[in-house]
């Protein structure tokens, strides 16, 4: 599969070849679930705790005699069903991650991947030298793109932290290494842009 390659000035210079392997499989739209449910599942923390009655706060006594009072029998203040008593089956730390195989997982990219390639939301930037932090220079570049206004994951193959602090106030653009590339942030974005040879890169990883 072919696509577009384009100079900072938003010129079409030449095209690239990408990996009918990874770009132009067969989709599995169950992979694809499985590894977003995950993902999702991984970002929740699971530390909400609720206190039982023996970590209330409160006196063990007997509160009232056991016979006489017409009501009904009680031994402890911190009983679940006093105010301020312990709560019954509270939420306890716990982790919420779902184990996914690693072949799912790259069955999973590839079909992201995939659908990204027909929908024409793939394309590839070279020449993009950033000296230093600058976010209005950044921008300029999308718009000569025509994605100033498309929600827009610029994939980079090494660490580039100008790249970085400088999409970082955009709130459609995010900067992310091919290494750590994942369904979900293939699947939560409209348009991918590759750098250089960034999707060489994605290539490598999800071909072995």
């Amino acid at each position: 599969m072919k696509v577009d390659v384009y100079n900072p000035e938003g010129k079409k210079t030449s095209s690239a070849t990408l990996s009918d392997e990874v770009f132009g499989i067969e989709p599995n739209d169950h992979a694809i679930y499985l590894d977003v449910k995950g993902y999702l599942a991984a970002q929740r923390q699971g530390t909400s705790k609720a206190k039982e009655r023996a970590e209330v706060t409160g006196s063990t006594r007997k509160i009232k005699k056991q016979k006489g009072t017409g009501g009904a029998r009680a031994g402890s203040i911190k009983n679940p069903l006093f105010t301020g008593g312990g709560t019954v089956f509270g939420p306890r730390p716990r982790s919420y991650n779902q184990k996914v195989n690693k072949k799912v997982k790259q069955l999973a990219r590839k079909s992201a991947l995939t659908y990204k390639a027909k929908e024409q939301g793939i394309s590839i930037l070279k020449g993009l030298a950033m000296d230093a932090p600058k976010t209005q220079d950044l921008l300029g570049v999308f718009e000569n793109l025509n994605l100033g206004s498309t929600k827009t994951l610029v994939v980079v193959p090494e660490q580039n932290n100008n790249m970085y602090l400088s999409a970082r106030n955009l709130p459609k653009h995010r900067v992310m290494l091919a290494a750590n590339l994942s369904t979900y942030d293939i699947m939560n974005c409209k348009s991918i842009l590759f750098l250089d040879d960034a999707h060489k890169v994605v290539e490598g990883l999800l071909k072995s």
